[in-house]
């Protein structure tokens, strides 16, 4: 095969979850770039714009609207984008959220919701998709981890220990299910210029602090995602099982 033909993902059935901004958006346009078709399940207010606007690239895009920490909401979800795609052939687990606190004031609620969110339903999505996978003999499944699963950081515990789980998860997955086709990975993100990370770019100190340990010399931007996503989704990383493919510019080898 040649290897323009290994990243080819003519016809695949990907979902990505809060594909409406930021990482899940960038990496959801890699995939209909080179091919696939795509459904994006996000709860934002962006949805609709982001469906339409992505289906410019010509493939089929629809948008799922559904709040992923809720479990009906998103065994709804997923259901709905089989119903509508037939299948499913590669799933992106990109929907996350963060609170921040020290740890000693760290408030259960705040514990609860981004667990729920960040580790649980991306077990459950891996789950539902997994069967599918599992019962024709291929898949591709992407976390989205975090450079806080190899690192602890401050103020975040509960987005440090779920991403933690990520990291766990896709290689205790990949040990069950790469021997019968389907592909376990994650992405490990590096300080990115998004939303999420809001708070620490509006910190002075924190921002220069995290700067002037990127040798690369800039934060991420969403689009350094995308030829990461597209390898992991592809035939070119067949044999890639387990891995977290760390994306951050170089600050951990710092």
């Amino acid at each position: 095969m040649s290897v323009l033909k290994l990243f080819d993902l003519s016809g695949k059935k990907a979902l990505v979850t809060g594909g409406s901004y930021g990482l899940g958006r960038a990496m959801a346009e890699a995939l209909l770039e080179a091919g696939a078709e795509a459904g994006l399940i996000d709860v934002s207010d962006q949805l609709a714009d982001t469906a339409r606007e992505l289906f410019s690239l010509g493939r089929k895009v629809v948008g799922i609207r559904a709040d992923l920490s809720d479990r009906k909401e998103r065994a709804r979800a997923f259901e709905e984008f089989l119903k509508t795609f037939g299948t499913i052939d590669i799933l992106v687990n990109n929907a996350g959220i963060t609170r921040r606190h020290p740890a000693e004031k760290f408030p259960l609620e705040d514990w609860d919701q981004v667990i729920e969110l960040n580790l649980t339903a991306v077990f459950e999505l891996c789950q539902l998709a997994g069967r599918v996978m599992l019962a024709k003999g291929a898949g591709k499944i992407i976390n989205i981890a975090s450079l806080y699963s190899f690192i602890g950081g401050l103020t975040v515990p509960a987005y440090t220990a779920s991403k933690g789980g990520v990291g766990q998860l896709t290689k205790a997955l990949s040990n069950e299910w790469a021997g019968r086709g389907v592909n376990v990975n994650a992405i490990a993100p590096g300080y990115m210029d998004t939303p999420l990370n809001v708070a620490l770019k509006n910190d002075p100190n924190r921002f220069q602090q995290i700067l002037e340990r990127i040798p690369a010399g800039r934060w991420g931007q969403p689009e350094d995602l995308k030829g990461t996503a597209v390898f992991l989704a592809s035939a070119a990383s067949d044999y890639v099982h387990g891995a977290i493919l760390v994306v951050d510019g170089g600050f951990l080898g710092r």
